[in-house]
């Protein structure tokens, strides 16, 4: 299995870092939560790992390759991406979207094979969205495009899987469904990096987290050594304690209001 290391990662806009300097990783098989305040970075760094757009500096490998070079096809092989918010007003079945993540295991100018459908309804249904296949995308509910993208990007059979806040619009029945998913791919072999807004959903979920603030990396490590009162103080400005679930033993982080 191969993990994903960002080395000395920059990104920017005109004089203003957006990335600034990001070093981390995300092991291999295994669920990395990418955390930390509104405008911290994080989508930006995804875009950087999944080649939308170009490091200023640094470099972004996975396994001994280098993601940035590597050619686009070889690329949509390896990685995933699911953005938030992703739409398109195209007139699109459901079931031919998610056969778009075929593209790139297919020759230049062929049509689908009989796999290719085998694999996409398999996606489907793994996403839990197997019943939407004959309906028009723009006509799906926010959860409900959510869950075809994910299907379309577990179409594409990825070593990599990249998440832009994969639970966006979703309810907590559907948010917790997405995140055993999400793990069940970890465990059979897929890195995942996911960013995350909800701190209770990354400690309940993840293996591994980054914190990032302003750009920077402020620690990265377990989950257990992440997920502290100091780092959420230093990081959101709030304070928490830290409790136990009483039947995982994961870290559940309780807020102070007053």
């Amino acid at each position: 299995m191969s993990g994903l290391r960002i080395d000395h990662v920059s990104w920017g806009v005109g004089r203003r870092l957006i990335v600034d300097g990001v070093d981390c990783t995300a092991p291999a098989g295994a669920v990395t939560g990418l955390c930390g305040p509104n405008g911290s970075g994080k989508s930006s760094l995804l875009r950087l790992v999944g080649a939308i757009r170009t490091p200023a500096a640094g470099v972004v490998r996975f396994g001994e390759d280098d993601l940035t070079t590597m050619r686009r096809r070889d690329r949509a092989r390896t990685l995933a991406l699911v953005e938030q918010d992703a739409h398109t007003d195209l007139p699109l079945l459901v079931g031919d979207a998610v056969l778009l993540g075929r593209t790139p295991h297919r020759a230049p100018l062929a049509g689908p094979t009989d796999a290719d459908h085998a694999v996409a309804a398999a996606a489907l249904a793994r996403a839990g969205a197997a019943g939407l296949a004959d309906r028009d995308v723009s006509t799906l509910s926010g959860g409900e495009r959510q869950r075809v993208h994910m299907a379309r990007a577990l179409a594409q059979s990825p070593d990599l899987l990249l998440l832009d806040e994969p639970t966006n619009h979703l309810d907590v029945a559907a948010r917790l469904e997405t995140m055993r998913l999400v793990r069940s791919l970890a465990a059979g072999g897929i890195t995942v990096l996911a960013a995350l807004h909800d701190l209770d959903l990354a400690a309940s979920a993840c293996d591994h987290v980054v914190m990032l603030a302003e750009g920077r990396v402020v620690t990265a490590g377990p989950v257990d050594e992440v997920l502290v009162p100091d780092v959420v103080e230093k990081v959101y400005g709030v304070r928490c304690a830290v409790l136990r679930h009483p039947r995982t033993g994961r870290p559940v982080l309780a807020f102070d209001l007053e």
